[in-house]
């Protein structure tokens, strides 16, 4: 096996969403070996190359995650770490809540949050949607979990959630930042699960009082820590999708025939809108695993141990599967619909049984509330730098989308006071 002399750590942080596409067309393979971060690291890009990523068989989650992503992105003792009975164990309750009458709630809170937003964005001069949309996002979720929050911490909450994933990929006192808010927010949501296990009658029939008697696999509750953390990954997630929310109104910026098309309450079309937009747009690059046992893959030798990244926003622009990648085309939904390999925005395979983001359908919800209500509402976007930029993580439009002279039409304010 060809020794690696040099560390690919730069190239691959100065370019993290097309750095392996790049990599593997260069080569014309489906994957290659580089190091990162001194290790020996299996890069991989494609359906196929997702489908062998995401087979039990060659690849594990525990201890696939560098220290810094589970410091700051992930915490510790988590599902994201967990394989076999541990992790459906732990992935069922993820799952459970994306049950209708589940995300029916979710859909009810983020209607009051927009509803309140219709009342104080008019007030507001120029603005940025980015920011503006992540107390919305976290008050919603918050209430639909049944954690209670104070509107005095709703800012300082929020800024945890958002810092979490918006400043662990940064190097300097930007990740230490997200380690500080890490850490604060375990602490919260900590004295949060001590309260619900001390006062089970007040928080029962909650998806907060389901974490608070989450077990290991002896029958024992986890430590209130660890579900603290797990709540974590049921929040910092929803406020993450503020990034897809930019984006979609990023495509209605540069495409404006398309906000009269949503506007129109197509359901269809709506779905369509927001698939192309988590396919085209950059959310997250790369997802991680080790290599359970050694074996031999397209000419490659792959060790025992060895970690592995799996390049989604490259398989989401594969020319191979998708007709003019580059281009976005909400249309292409409308007809068959790509494989669990083919489109993986937020992980690939079953959801359940695998480690696709269980959350896909919460995604979506959200997004298409956000939608509806950016087409209720009238606003202006400035002059200002739209280019996405690929080397941020994650990856936002230079400006971050400013938005200004907000107002809100006679029928939306009749609808809104019946």
């Amino acid at each position: 096996m060809p020794k690696l002399l040099f560390d690919h750590t730069l190239d691959l942080l100065a370019d993290p969403y097309r750095y392996i596409s790049r990599q593997c067309r260069r080569r014309q393979t489906e994957g290659f070996q580089a190091r990162l971060l001194g290790q020996r690291t299996l890069c991989l890009t494609g359906p196929r190359a997702a489908e062998l990523f995401y087979d039990a068989r060659y690849f594990e989650r525990r201890g696939a995650a560098p220290e810094p992503l589970k410091a700051t992105l992930f915490g510790k003792g988590v599902v994201q770490g967990l394989d076999g009975q541990a992790h459906h164990s732990r992935k069922s309750l993820f799952m459970a809540m994306m049950g209708p009458a589940s995300l029916a709630s979710l859909a009810s809170w983020l209607e009051l949050g927009w509803t309140q937003c219709a009342r104080q964005w008019p007030q507001r001069g120029r603005f940025s949607l980015y920011e503006a949309t992540q107390p919305v996002l976290t008050r919603a979720a918050c209430n639909w979990l049944g954690i209670s929050l104070p509107d005095e911490r709703l800012m300082t909450c929020t800024r945890w959630l958002v810092s979490m994933y918006d400043d662990a990929a940064s190097p300097g006192w930007r990740h230490l930042r997200a380690r500080w808010s890490r850490h604060r927010a375990e602490n919260w949501l900590t004295d949060v699960v001590h309260e619900a296990r001390a006062q089970p009658a007040q928080a029962s029939k909650s998806w907060l009082m389901a974490f608070a008697l989450l077990e290991d696999e002896r029958g024992r509750l986890l430590p209130a820590r660890t579900v603290a953390a797990e709540l974590l990954n049921a929040l910092r997630p929803l406020v993450a999708v503020s990034v897809f929310v930019v984006f979609a109104a990023h495509a209605m910026a540069m495409r404006p025939h398309w906000r009269p098309r949503l506007k129109d309450d197509d359901e269809r079309m709506a779905d369509a809108f927001v698939q192309e937009v988590r396919r085209h747009y950059p959310f997250f690059p790369m997802v991680v695993a080790r290599a359970r046992r050694s074996f031999q893959w397209e000419g490659l030798q792959i060790r025992k141990g060895q970690r592995a990244l799996l390049d989604l926003y490259g398989t989401n622009h594969d020319s191979r599967v998708w007709r003019h990648p580059e281009l976005f085309q909400p249309e292409r939904f409308l007809g068959q619909e790509p494989t669990l390999f083919q489109f993986i925005p937020q992980g690939g395979g079953q959801a359940l049984a695998g480690h696709r983001c269980p959350g896909e359908a919460a995604t979506v919800l959200i997004m298409k509330s956000a939608i509806r209500f950016l087409t209720w509402i009238e606003y202006s976007v400035p002059p200002q730098n739209l280019r996405i930029d690929l080397q941020r993580l994650p990856a936002m439009p230079v400006d971050g989308l400013q938005i200004e002279q907000v107002h809100v039409g006679i029928h939306e304010r009749i609808c809104q006071v019946a």
